[in-house]
């Protein structure tokens, strides 16, 4: 044989072996245009429902307007308005039969099982709250993209949590003693020390964020791209901005192996499969 072909044959092989391991996201499903702008998606393992939390208005507004759907993990809507009267609801969490969701300058609890607001936390001083996450212990921490600032509910009471605001803060997930920030950045935050560690000095601006079982992270920007980490790099997975379809507060639902992205002002919410392997150790 041609050694020259031989080369050429080995040389394709591998190309097409890094395209097969290389990760991309697959549609699987798309609901309908059926929402009202929105922002952040949540599946509650427990019930297996996906929720959607909708501003309908201004996003800083308290109207009442704002609502929580829920969704079927085939993408069909379960229940439009499942839970009413919110302002403009963002971020949401859950723990111990509880629904944690930011609105305007609260964390609002609704109980799960009854689909009912049982009780809101006023937070002093907060203006644009935003992203929620829970750690194993219950601690719901939230946080304030116009301040900086990052708050948690703990034993009842909301304090701040950071010792100097990071600005632009958004995403946020908590996981082993650690609380992981999304902003321009992404830090980690140990849970006991509240010491600060920069992990990605230029992450363009974090919108929802997802650590992965292998150690990395998997985030979004809202003007519509997702990009994975594999090691030191940063990837770009999806990049829909210039259809003008935004990518906020995205989920990954590893139970069910779905990628969970709203809309925004598109008004859907669209699934994905992440294929392939991250071959590269995380940071």
């Amino acid at each position: 044989m041609n050694p020259n072909k031989t080369l050429l044959a080995i040389v394709l092989f591998l190309i097409a072996g890094n395209i097969s391991i290389g990760q991309q996201l697959v549609k699987v499903w798309e609901t309908e245009a059926v929402f009202q702008i929105p922002e952040s998606v949540l599946y509650n393992p427990d019930s297996g429902d996906i929720f959607v939390s909708n501003i309908q208005g201004p996003s800083a507004e308290k109207d009442g307007e704002g609502f929580i759907s829920i969704l079927g993990t085939d993408g069909k809507v379960k229940n439009l308005k499942w839970v009413a009267g919110l302002n403009a609801p963002k971020g949401m969490a859950v723990f111990d039969g509880k629904l944690y969701v930011s609105d305007v300058d609260a964390l609002v609890e609704i109980d799960i099982k009854k689909a009912t607001i049982t009780k809101r936390h006023p937070v002093k001083d907060a203006i644009f709250l935003n992203d929620v996450a829970v750690s194993e212990s219950g601690m719901v921490f939230v946080s304030d993209s116009k301040t900086g600032k990052i708050y948690v509910l703990d034993k009842n009471e909301i304090s701040e949590v950071l010792r100097e605001p990071i600005s632009g803060t958004n995403g946020l997930f908590a996981a082993d003693d650690k609380l992981y920030i999304g902003s321009g950045k992404i830090h980690a935050m140990d849970l006991k020390t509240r010491e600060l560690k920069i992990l990605y000095e230029d992450a363009g601006g974090v919108d929802g964020i997802e650590l992965m079982d292998d150690g990395n992270f998997l985030f979004s920007h809202w003007a519509g791209r997702i990009f994975i980490t594999q090691g030191d790099k940063t990837i770009k997975l999806l990049d829909t901005s210039e259809a003008g379809i935004n990518s906020a507060d995205i989920d990954y639902a590893k139970e069910i192996g779905l990628v969970l992205v709203p809309t925004f002002r598109d008004n859907r919410v669209v699934a994905y499969k992440l294929t392939g392997k991250n071959t590269a150790p995380a940071r």
